[in-house]
């Protein structure tokens, strides 16, 4: 697109169903760079991409060319499919439905790396559920708690 200059900065944060601990360290590292191939196919700019064992964060500079809900279906339908096809676990592999998308200005974007970069750190002190309400709170997302965490166990 010709003349047409964009700085659009946004996480991802998604867990995986029943937020079971599944994204194991034996192929999580691949994992990544999977995702990673998906969002660059689309010619956005992977700036950070970390999580734990039951969810992922993902932070992107992303093209106005694709909307935020068709990247997010493609990349975890694609990497669901990825992790059992590649027989990863013994059980079958789904990411929860839903996701959070949170856009950052230029001025957070080292910020948000750094946040990302220490994800195992982090969720020693800080559980995913009071990590995700914590989110929702400081941008002023309205939810319905009956919803949010609907596929618990």
């Amino acid at each position: 697109m010709p003349n047409t200059y964009t700085q659009i900065h946004l996480q991802f944060v998604f867990a995986v169903k029943y937020r079971k601990a599944q994204i194991l360290s034996s192929y999580k590292d691949e994992l990544y760079k999977y995702i990673t191939g998906i969002i660059q196919h689309y010619d956005h700019k992977v700036l950070a991409i970390n999580g734990v064992e039951d969810h992922i964060h993902i932070f992107i500079g992303m093209r106005p060319t694709q909307s935020v809900s068709d990247l997010l279906q493609d990349i975890k339908g694609s990497s669901s499919k990825w992790i059992n096809e590649n027989n990863f676990l013994k059980t079958k592999f789904e990411w929860q439905s839903g996701y959070g998308a949170f856009s950052y200005s230029k001025s957070h974007v080292q910020n948000v790396i750094n946040y990302i970069a220490r994800q195992e750190t982090h969720h020693k002190k800080e559980s995913f559920k009071e990590e995700y309400l914590a989110f929702l709170k400081v941008f002023e997302i309205d939810y319905d708690e009956n919803y949010i965490f609907k596929d618990l166990i």
